[in-house]
């Protein structure tokens, strides 16, 4: 019996994932492949594009020999992909270099020369200039110089060749889409962090040629824009042939991973917040009004649902930090160590955390390995375990970093709830932190609000993705994806605790603004 199957393309920092889901948002079978960042000094971070392309097609194949689908039977692809990135592509889409990612700060000093100069200054910035960009956009872009725009700036400043050739600055998904079926355009949603569109008309998104001015870019080096979740166009006789397709199959315009997230937890009512913990977490919320809060970097941003705000945010290090205690602190390869860590090395972790007694016996983590975004905006701010004894084991560590990044989230849900102008009645969790139970319960206790633990909660992305592309071809409503979305488990707060991490959340956030001033010496 036919179906109407979609194919989406999860493109993370550690790799894409290739999924095929049924027209109801029903997973049918899904590969990854692991691709490599290229962190330079100064703050560069860099993806070969190309890797990005063949990890894709190689992943896809994977799934395709499995015989689970039909591949006639994909009638639409659709991309979930990291953003904030920036891809430098020809008239032919072609990349003239690495894309610039997410985490690179080199453009930070051209941010600071556009916005951040002046005799009246709010936060950093230019009072008058932040608060045209407030009224404009909604937002403005972070000094931490890992914005698009920042990107582009770094390219105007410091690669002026490859500025000069380039014949559009695009986002991954919009470097993806190009790939795919041949255009090169953007949509409402995509084109956010380049903060240079008009938000004002959630349903009427433009550029604004005083922000382009106020940048000095040049306007005929962006790209078209699109109303979020349009269809494309068809995709090209060599996608039909890569991917053994229908040539009428359509590309979608896709979504940042943030927005897709959004609609694949479920939590698509206003006022309904998600917790993402992947590489690194944010928490976010539809609303139904345009909201900035500069101060604690978030603002409302374009849904990829038309017609919808969502409140966004960011935080730099999140379950990258469990990471960082595998390969550099655990089991790493050197001198002392040649053994591979555990193929089941978190689910032994979650074992050691669970027996080390809340707060960790005073011992504190520090989840900013690579600076931060959300609520503060600073890219000099550093990690590192605080009351350190001769008492602690690496079970306490182990712990310590669990319950650092659930501090810091509720460091964040403080100010998320603020703008919100209420608290919130629970929160939805998804990303590869969601599959610890240990995790879930100290997030609820932390944060002291009920945890609803989705279920498949690693697959929102690209689960999001499919309830789009779904909605777009009209197989769907917006409306029914609140009910497709499932949830496995919902944690209550352990009231018990409630007070002992109340006054840990005070500490660590003590711990940060009396060294704030030591990380800017160190660092800068």
């Amino acid at each position: 019996m036919s179906q109407n199957l979609i194919l989406t393309i999860d493109l993370g920092t550690s790799g894409p994932k290739v999924s095929v889901y049924d027209e109801r948002g029903k997973l049918i079978d899904h590969a990854f492949r692991e691709t490599f960042q290229i962190l330079s000094e100064h703050g560069g971070a860099e993806h070969d594009t190309d890797e990005w392309k063949l990890a894709i097609i190689n992943a896809y194949k994977e799934i395709k020999a499995r015989g689970l689908f039909h591949s006639k039977e994909i009638k639409a692809i659709n991309i979930s992909s990291l953003w904030s990135s920036t891809v430098a592509v020809d008239k032919n889409g072609n990349s003239l270099k690495n894309a610039i990612m997410w985490m690179d700060s080199r453009g930070a000093k051209y941010i600071h020369e556009k916005v951040g100069t002046g005799l009246i200054k709010i936060d950093g910035y230019n009072l008058f200039k932040i608060l045209k960009f407030i009224s404009i956009t909604g937002g403005g872009p972070s000094k931490s110089g890992k914005d698009s725009i920042a990107h582009i700036l770094y390219l105007q400043n410091e690669e002026k060749e490859i500025y000069d050739k380039a014949y559009k600055f695009i986002e991954p998904k919009d470097y993806l889409n190009a790939w795919l079926c041949g255009r090169i355009c953007s949509s409402y949603d995509g084109i956010t962090l380049h903060w240079i569109t008009d938000n004002r008309d959630i349903n009427n998104i433009k550029y604004d040629s005083s922000l382009i001015k106020l940048f000095g870019i040049d306007a005929e080096k962006l790209p078209e824009l699109l109303p979020p979740n349009s269809i494309v166009g068809k995709i090209t006789k060599e996608t039909a042939r890569n991917f053994e397709l229908d040539e009428n199959c359509v590309v979608i315009s896709g979504s940042g991973d943030t927005n897709s997230a959004a609609v694949g937890s479920g939590a698509i009512r206003d006022y309904e917040p998600h917790l993402y913990i992947g590489t690194s977490s944010w928490l976010f919320t539809h609303l139904p009004y345009k909201k900035t809060d500069i101060f604690h970097n978030m603002g409302t941003i374009p849904s990829s649902i038309p017609g919808k705000y969502v409140l966004a945010n960011e935080q730099e290090c999140s379950g990258v930090n469990l990471n960082f205690l595998k390969n550099n602190i655990f089991y790493p390869q050197d001198e002392l160590n040649n053994e591979a860590a555990p193929k089941d090395f978190y689910k032994r972790l979650d074992q050691m955390a669970a027996r080390i007694p809340a707060g960790s016996d005073n011992l504190m983590y520090l989840p900013w390995l690579y600076g931060e975004r959300s609520p503060v905006d600073d890219h000099h701010a550093r990690g590192g375990f605080y009351n350190l004894s001769l008492q602690h084991t690496r079970a306490h560590m182990a712990r310590a970093v669990f319950e650092g990044v659930a501090f810091n989230s509720r460091w964040l849900l403080k100010y998320v709830e603020k703008n919100m102008k209420r608290e919130s009645a629970g929160i939805r969790f998804i990303g590869g932190g969601a599959n610890s139970a240990v995790w879930c319960q100290i997030i609820a206790d932390v944060m002291n609000r009920p945890i609803l633990q989705v279920k498949d909660p690693i697959q929102a992305n690209s689960r999001g993705s499919a309830f789009l592309a779904s909605a777009a071809m009209g197989w769907i409503k917006y409306e029914d994806i609140a009910d497709l979305s499932e949830v496995e488990k919902i944690y209550e707060p352990n009231k018990n605790l409630t007070k002992r991490y109340n006054e840990l959340f005070e500490i660590f956030v003590e711990i940060y603004n009396k060294n704030k001033s030591i990380f800017a010496k160190l660092n800068t």
